[in-house]
């Protein structure tokens, strides 16, 4: 489990993946989370109109080997929840004033990094970090918003002089997947998990035996199941564009860490190419 590990937040965001059984747990869970903690697994079950056995089940989906370490993972995370209630996702609202969109914009971006600090594997970091390190070649894949934050990772890691390239759209990325192999290391970012075009590119990665890394929503889905390495995002339930920005900052944040991860790693090394990089757009902005 993470560090500042969340687990109404977990539901929350692997809600719609679930069976529907196991979705009816999970709605009776965020429903009723104050009575939880007193509950058996007998009275849950009754209470979500399930039975022990799909509670228990349950339980693991969520990676808890019983109820009872369930139980204790509630109740920790209903007593942190008093401080965070002020800081809940809200939505942009037409005709919304310019100074509210200001602030809701904001606090849903900076909850949608604490949130993702409570759903990403510590352990999946430091994994992609080390493999990171000692790749022949990175390389991005991601369509729409996501491409964006693929062109990020490029911009990052090619300060650093690692061999990196980001592609936005499916036929280049068939392309790039098929020429990739063992040492290599494809990043692929999409906050569904489910895009045709990186599902596609993820199965001809894996057949070349290159390392696949996912930066994907807290969910169930193709590219979470599939990668070797999965980095887990928490994103907010909102119908405006402003949960799509969340998923973006969220998605950023990740890259942010894996760059620094392998950047303070190889300190010694890269010092020279991150003052190299920074000098020459320096001398361009005295021109």
């Amino acid at each position: 489990m993470a560090i500042n590990d969340n687990i109404l937040i977990k539901i929350r965001d692997m809600k719609d993946s679930l069976t529907p059984v196991e979705k009816l747990v999970a709605e009776c869970i965020l429903e009723n989370t104050d009575d939880i903690p007193h509950l058996s697994i007998k009275n849950l079950a009754q209470l979500s109109k399930t039975s022990d056995a799909s509670v228990l089940r349950f339980c693991k989906t969520l990676g808890y080997s019983g109820y009872r370490s369930f139980i204790v993972s509630i109740s920790a995370s209903l007593g942190s929840r008093d401080d965070e209630q002020k800081d809940q996702y809200t939505d942009i609202q037409p005709g919304d004033d310019l100074s509210i969109i200001i602030s809701n914009i904001s606090l849903n971006n900076m909850k949608s990094i604490e949130d993702t600090l409570s759903v990403i594997n510590r352990n999946e970091v430091a994994r992609a970090v080390k493999v990171l390190r000692s790749s022949s070649r990175i390389v991005f894949f991601g369509i729409g918003a996501s491409g964006i934050v693929c062109k990020d990772g490029e911009q990052k890691f090619s300060r650093i002089n690692k061999m990196c390239h980001a592609y936005t759209d499916g036929h280049s990325q068939l392309t790039a997947a098929t020429l990739l192999g063992k040492g290599d290391v494809a990043i692929f970012v999409s906050n569904s998990g489910d895009t045709v075009e990186i599902i596609e590119a993820l199965e001809v990665v894996k057949k070349n035996g290159a390392t696949s890394i996912a930066i994907t929503k807290y969910n169930k889905s193709e590219l979470a199941d599939k990668s070797d390495i999965l980095l887990s995002i928490s994103t907010p339930e909102l119908t405006f564009r402003s949960g799509a920005m969340g998923s973006r900052i969220a998605m950023l944040t990740v890259i942010d860490i894996l760059f620094a991860g392998v950047a303070s790693a190889e300190y010694q090394n890269v010092k020279k190419y991150l003052t190299k990089t920074h000098n020459i757009l320096a001398s361009k902005h005295r021109k």
